[in-house]
């Protein structure tokens, strides 16, 4: 089956959700004030790690990269890693000083031309992007202060394979923020890889061992697929610290 993640479309629409303004993204219905607190997702999220500097941060399932960019600015060096191709080249273009022209759909066959930058104050010597899966990556990672994985899991055919391996990524003290809105998807993993409960208990069953969970909230995103069509979202969001 082709990677839906490798599309123009999809990659307009990531670059949209990532690098538009909030005039950008939702047009006239910019004062929407049910929509406005969901602009910013890969934003929020990266925020969600305790202060101060860090030394690294691995952001998973980066997409085109804006979680990745935000993290720089306290961790000295940031892996971003995503499974589609298009989403890392684009994302590597921008951290270059590169700008990306690309279309946002209105309806049929109607577009704006926009192009997306990367956000000011970023040292691009302290980011790197690498196209990989998260459930098989390279071995020689090493491990990190700050993990970031948002709307990563229920993406992946296995993520059982995804949690046995965040020990090993996370650093003892470490900080891990997880990020998902449970869509399960016959499409993307197979039912029996599906969390037999709820996604929550899943998590808590399968990190405790290794992790304590320091909160859980919800997030809302919302991605614009047309002038009239808005994809609002509530992903469930859970930070967690490596045990000693």
């Amino acid at each position: 089956m082709p990677n839906i993640y490798e599309s123009d479309k999809l990659l307009s629409e990531y670059l949209l959700f990532h690098y538009g303004s909030d005039v950008e993204i939702l047009g006239e219905r910019a004062g929407d004030q049910s929509l406005a607190p969901a602009l910013g997702f890969p934003v929020r999220t990266a925020c969600c790690f305790s202060g101060g500097e860090a030394e690294r941060g691995l952001d998973l399932g980066c997409a085109v990269g804006r979680s990745t960019f935000e993290m720089s600015r306290n961790c000295r060096e940031v892996i971003g890693i995503d499974f589609s191709a298009s989403f890392i080249s684009a994302a590597d273009a921008l951290r270059h000083g590169g700008s990306i022209r690309y279309a946002r759909l209105e309806e049929a066959a109607v577009s704006t031309a926009l192009v997306a930058q990367a956000p000011e104050g970023i040292d691009p010597t302290r980011i790197s992007f690498e196209t990989g899966d998260a459930m098989n990556l390279r071995p020689d990672l090493g491990s990190f202060d700050r993990v970031h994985a948002a709307n990563l899991l229920c993406r992946l055919p296995d993520p059982q394979r995804l949690l046995d391996r965040l020990p090993e990524l996370v650093k003892p003290g470490g900080e891990l923020v997880l990020a998902t809105p449970c869509t399960w998807l016959e499409e993307f993993t197979p039912p029996e890889n599906w969390p037999a409960g709820s996604t929550l208990e899943w998590l808590k069953n399968e990190l405790s061992c290794s992790f304590d969970l320091l909160r859980q909230q919800d997030e809302r995103f919302v991605i614009r697929e047309t002038a009239r069509k808005f994809q609002f979202t509530f992903s469930l969001l859970t930070v967690w610290r490596r045990k000693a």
